[in-house]
């Protein structure tokens, strides 16, 4: 019986995502296996139970994305100074193999839980980037995975392409290598967050995050980044007029699962509630960031840690357990509010000091969130074959706001006395010290 050299892998976003041997050997490795047992979006099903998604899904998903984008954009047409950056047929077959692999391995390096209080769980200089770096170039995924392909690839190939430049900053890239990376990476069109709109809008029973991704791969390009007067040559990913529309649903997509989904308050509360568990479980307060330990830290652990502390009313993590197995989370005091950002623009952090004073810091919890990425700004070729920038070719792409919350919680059963002493103290609460002297 012949060997079989092509996989399939039903997807409810993709349909089908085809693998060929090689790229199920990286599928198969203890490192991409892993990621069954990360959950995409934390605790978000907590609010939204069918988010229960994980990132073993979205690899792939990017992964199909990551070939539909590199096909488009080495095929004609192909703008006249871009052209001589595109390899030719044989090494644009060994950088597709790249991309594609490159896009399974993109996340290898979450922590469990993935983005909740990465910052505070790892050691300085650390995050999620380097640790998938680190896996990438570890001797067992090299042993086990890389050194079995038929079709061998560079290592340091595939670290730059899944973390981009500002994820590999040691490594020096040529122009075809940031594009391959922007693929995944980008700012406005990288495919991971294309991906993860459809995906968790998907899982999470919403319709804000879809948007025209067929139409908008269709119409990407790379093209030359200047237009008008400052001119550049310097490449990156763009459009074809026809796509403008397409790319102002990806950043109003991007915007409403933002507000609506990813910074709901309560979403927001269980991320901190992790956070404080986390800190009393783990030892030194830290994630390891050894390769070994990284890859057998999984929800699972951490979710059998959690139900052990909330039965054992002695563990140093036991109320902070208790709070999300329980669903005892902390109530909303206080959410951002445009007219008290007139009076003092910090006025989330006099609540929660005034707060933390009037019940004590143990009751009180603070989060703030400025939204990051997603450039309205990116080349657009223009039937007249002029190379312009987006946000003057479209009115709406400048509308898009910057997500920015802050959030104040409290203890629930102090939530009903702190309302009405927040109605009653508020305006003094955030009058700022300079209105006060006046």
């Amino acid at each position: 019986m012949a060997k079989k050299d092509k996989h399939e892998v039903r997807d409810p976003i993709h349909v089908f995502v085809r693998l060929d041997t090689d790229e199920r050997k990286v599928l198969d490795s203890p490192e991409l296996q892993r990621l069954r047992n990360i959950h995409q979006l934390a605790l978000t099903y907590l609010v939204y139970p069918g988010a229960t998604h994980r990132r073993f899904e979205h690899s792939l998903g990017v992964m199909e994305l990551a070939t539909r984008v590199f096909d488009v954009i080495t095929a004609p047409p192909i703008h006249d100074k871009i052209r001589d950056i595109i390899p030719n047929k044989d090494k644009r077959s060994y950088w597709r193999r790249v991309l594609r692999m490159a896009a399974l391995c993109h996340d290898l390096g979450h922590l469990p839980f993935s983005h909740a209080a990465e910052t505070e769980l790892l050691p300085e200089g650390w995050d999620h980037e380097r640790l998938t770096k680190e896996i990438i170039r570890s001797d067992e995924m090299k042993s086990q995975t890389w050194e079995l392909l038929e079709v061998p690839v560079k290592i340091e190939d595939i670290v730059k392409v899944a973390l981009g430049p500002k994820g590999s900053k040691e490594l020096i890239f040529n122009e075809w290598e940031t594009i391959l990376s922007e693929i995944i990476t980008g700012d406005t069109f990288g495919v991971d967050r294309m991906d993860y709109l459809l995906r968790d809008s998907l899982h999470a029973g919403v319709a804000y995050g879809k948007f025209d991704h067929y139409r908008l791969i269709d119409t990407l390009r790379i093209l030359p980044k200047g237009g008008g007067e400052d001119d550049s040559d310097e490449p990156t990913l763009g459009l074809d007029y026809g796509g403008v529309q397409s790319a102002e649903a990806l950043l109003w997509a991007r915007y409403f699962m933002f507000s609506q989904v990813y910074c709901h308050p309560v979403r927001r509360i269980y991320d901190i509630h992790l956070k404080d568990f986390l800190q009393k479980w783990l030892e030194n307060r830290k994630f390891s960031t050894e390769t070994k330990d990284h890859l057998e830290m999984t929800d699972i652990e951490v979710l059998a840690a959690l139900r052990e502390a909330n039965s054992d009313t002695k563990h140093p993590g036991h109320i902070h357990a208790k709070r999300i197995i329980k669903r005892g989370h902390f109530k909303l005091l206080y959410s951002r509010n445009p007219n008290d950002q007139d009076i003092n623009p910090n006025a989330a952090v006099a609540i929660y000091e005034a707060a933390c004073k009037e019940y004590g810091p143990d009751f009180v919890r603070s989060d703030e969130y400025r939204q990051k990425g997603g450039s309205q700004y990116f080349p657009v070729l223009c039937k007249d074959g002029r190379v312009l920038q987006s946000v003057d070719l479209s009115d709406t792409l400048l509308k898009v706001p910057v997500v920015v919350s802050d959030f104040v919680f409290i203890d629930r059963k102090l939530q009903p006395k702190a309302l009405k002493w927040l109605e009653e103290n508020r305006n003094k609460i955030i009058t700022s010290k300079e209105e006060i002297e006046e």
